[in-house]
C-alpha cells in the first residue's frame, strides 16, 4: 500500500482569513449575500446529507443512477487517473474507481477539495480499499490553485453534483477557461448539471416539507457568528428558496421576521435588515444540455457524450479541451 501524497496550497489558518475577508466583503454589499461554504460545519454537513436522502431532492440520488449506468462507458476512453474538483468525502468516487479497476486502468487519483482534514480522511479510506491506487491530493480553492494539479497519463477530471451551478455567470466565465488550461488535449472533463424543469419541482427541492433545507439554510448563521463573531439570531430569519426565471436559476435566502440590527465585527457598521429584508445564501444554476454545450465550447471544450436519465433531471457531459 502506498501512502496519500498530499500537497497543501492553503492551510487552515489561510483558508479561514480568506473566507472571513470574503464573507465580510459580502455581506456589505448591496444586497447582501454570503457563499454557499457557510452552511458547512459538523452540523450542516449532516443537515446536508440528510437533505440528499429527502423525496423532493433528486439531484444526488439521479447523478448516481447516472454513475452506475455509465461508469464503464465514461472510462471507456482509457483514462487511468481521476482527478475530483471538490472531493469532498468523495462519496461517488467509487463508482468510477470501480469502473477504471474493471477496464484495468486505474492508476492515480487525485482529490482537490479546499478542507485538508476531510481531504485526508478520504485518501485514506480510498487507499484501504485500492491498495495498489496511488493518491496524490490537493489541498485548494479552484479560483486559484488548478494549475497545481498534478499532470501525466490520461486524467479524467470529474466535476460533479452541478457544483457549477453554485457559480455565478461571470465566475464560470473565469473557471472554465482556467481548468481548460489546466487539461491536457488527452484529458477528459465530466461534468455533472442540474437540468432545467418545472419550477415547482425546483423550489421543492430546496425548500423540502419536513424543514430540513431550511435548518440548513439557517446553520450559515450559526457559523457566521462562531466564525466572525457576529450576533445573527437564526431563528429570526425564514428560509426562501425561489425560481429566478430570468437568471435561470434557485436562490435560497434568509428573510428577517421584524426589524434586525446585527453586527459583524471587521464591518465599519451594522447591518440592518428591516422585515422581509435580508441575505442570498446560495444561488444554483439551472441548465440545458445545449446551453452548456455551448458554453463549454465557448471555453475550450467540446462535448463528446451525453447522458441524461429517463426523467430529464440531470445530465452527465463528458468533454475534451480543443486545443
Amino acid at each position: 500500500m502506498t501512502a496519500p501524497v498530499i500537497d497543501v496550497h492553503l492551510d487552515a489558518d489561510d483558508g479561514q482569513v480568506r473566507r472571513a475577508q470574503r464573507a465580510r466583503r459580502t455581506l456589505a454589499a448591496d444586497p447582501p449575500f454570503v457563499d454557499p461554504v457557510w452552511f458547512y460545519d459538523e452540523h450542516g454537513s449532516r443537515l446536508f446529507d440528510a437533505i440528499t436522502r429527502l423525496p423532493e431532492y433528486y439531484p444526488t440520488r439521479t447523478e448516481r443512477s447516472l454513475l452506475e449506468a455509465h461508469a464503464d462507458e465514461i472510462v471507456a476512453w482509457g483514462a487511468d487517473a481521476l482527478v475530483e474538483l471538490g472531493s469532498g468525502t468523495s462519496t461517488k468516487t467509487t463508482l468510477l474507481l470501480d469502473a477504471m479497476a474493471r477496464a484495468g486502468t486505474l492508476r492515480r487519483y487525485i482529490p482537490f477539495d479546499v478542507s485538508e482534514e476531510t481531504l485526508r480522511d478520504a485518501a485514506h479510506r480510498l487507499t484501504d480499499r485500492y491498495p495498489s491506487l496511488a493518491v496524490h491530493g490537493v489541498v485548494g480553492d479552484f479560483h486559484q490553485h488548478l494549475p497545481t494539479i498534478p499532470d501525466g497519463g490520461s486524467r479524467l477530471v470529474a466535476f460533479l453534483g452541478s457544483t457549477i451551478g453554485n457559480l455565478a455567470p461571470s465566475e464560470r466565465r473565469r473557471f472554465l477557461p482556467d481548468l481548460d488550461c489546466a487539461m491536457e488535449h488527452h484529458d477528459r472533463l465530466l461534468l455533472g448539471i442540474d437540468l432545467e424543469k418545472d419550477p415547482d419541482r425546483l423550489v421543492a427541492a430546496y425548500d423540502d416539507a419536513s424543514g430540513v433545507t431550511a435548518e440548513f439554510n439557517r446553520n450559515a448563521l450559526r457559523v457566521l457568528n462562531r466564525e466572525l463573531g457576529a450576533d445573527f439570531d437564526p431563528d429570526a430569519f425564514d428560509h426562501v428558496a425561489l425560481w429566478d426565471p430570468h437568471q435561470r436559476w434557485i436562490e435560497m435566502r434568509l428573510l428577517a421576521h421584524t426589524s434586525q440590527v446585527v453586527t459583524v465585527p471587521g464591518l465599519s457598521e451594522p447591518l440592518r435588515f428591516g422585515a422581509g429584508e435580508g441575505l442570498r445564501t446560495e444561488i444554483s444554476a439551472k441548465f440545458t444540455v445545449d446551453g452548456m454545450t455551448k458554453e463549454l465550447w465557448t471555453h475550450g471544450f467540446v462535448v463528446d457524450e451525453v447522458f441524461v436519465d429517463a426523467a430529464q433531471d440531470f445530465a452527465l457531459l463528458l468533454a475534451h479541451p480543443y486545443c
